[in-house]
């Protein structure tokens, strides 16, 4: 064994010569004179220099989307979860809106909808150029100009269009007694209170989900609930509530009962509201109490 290993270690201490020669007239051009264990480190040296050099050309240059796979499927998940997020953004900025309204619902403040946002956005987008040219005006826009200019609100139009559609449904009447008082947009009283004895039930005017069933400070016991087409009937001031949020309810099915829980009440009555995409609406339009 001991011979085997010097006899390796004099063949790779044992000089050799490289020698370059021209074709035609065999002139030396270049002349290298090393042992052999020199010779080999250069060449393993030389490999590895240049496999280096392959493989940061194809990190940092286009080439390595045909010899990486894994930068591929990196550059498909990331573009996946680019689009995640947008997708995930867009629905938390329909969430908060949402929020906002329902928040609006309790507070009796009338908020921007989201067909009024998406409308605002693509207006201000649009920008369209005012035209020199003066036409002529149809009977028609004459007088939905006159109807402008005399004092309608764009939300007042709004509310106009939007309640056009309430008529297609049967609502249930919630509870039955008198109107202590209306409906009023100059008071931002949206609502319709009616008196009635402690204790009576309270039914729910449509079909829907409880997406609100808790106390306030200021309106009592208040139950909420949504129905098809954006609309929401709130319920304030009761003794007791009868549903949890995420319930489903049937239309006329009793939700709670009559109270006079809150700051804002004077004895027992239901407060209640409709609103629609939003926008408060007329009850008594459409419901006999």
């Amino acid at each position: 064994m001991k011979r085997k290993v010097k006899a390796l270690v004099e063949a790779l201490k044992r000089r050799y010569q490289i020698k370059l020669l021209q074709d035609a007239s065999f002139k030396e051009k270049l002349s290298i004179k090393a042992p052999l264990w020199i010779l080999i480190s250069s060449l393993v040296a030389f490999m590895m220099i240049v496999l280096f050099i392959v493989l940061l050309l194809a990190r940092h240059s286009p080439l390595k989307e045909y010899f990486m796979t894994d930068y591929n499927e990196s550059r498909r998940n990331l573009v996946d979860a680019y689009s995640r997020i947008d997708s995930l953004s867009r629905l938390v900025d329909a969430n908060d809106l949402y929020l906002q309204n329902i928040q609006g619902v309790l507070t009796g403040e009338v908020g921007e909808t989201m067909d009024q946002a998406v409308a605002r956005e693509n207006k201000e987008a649009e920008k369209p150029v005012e035209s020199a040219r003066t036409t002529e005006l149809s009977e028609d826009e004459q007088v939905l100009r006159d109807l402008l200019l005399s004092g309608t609100s764009t939300r007042n139009l709004d509310a106009i269009v939007d309640e056009r559609g309430i008529s297609s449904y049967t609502f249930y009447s919630p509870v039955r007694g008198i109107v202590s008082a209306h409906y009023d947009e100059d008071t931002q009283h949206f609502a319709t209170d009616i008196a009635t004895k402690l204790n009576e039930p309270i039914k729910t005017t449509l079909d829907g989900h409880v997406i609100f069933a808790s106390f306030t400070p200021a309106t009592g016991y208040v139950i909420i609930v949504q129905h098809i087409d954006n609309l929401i009937s709130v319920y304030k001031h009761c003794a007791v509530l009868l549903k949890k949020a995420g319930s489903f309810v049937r239309g006329g099915e009793v939700i709670a009962m009559v109270g006079n829980t809150g700051e804002l009440t004077t004895g027992p009555h239901l407060h209640f509201e409709l609103w629609h995409h939003g926008n408060p609406v007329n009850a008594e339009n459409y419901i006999t109490f």
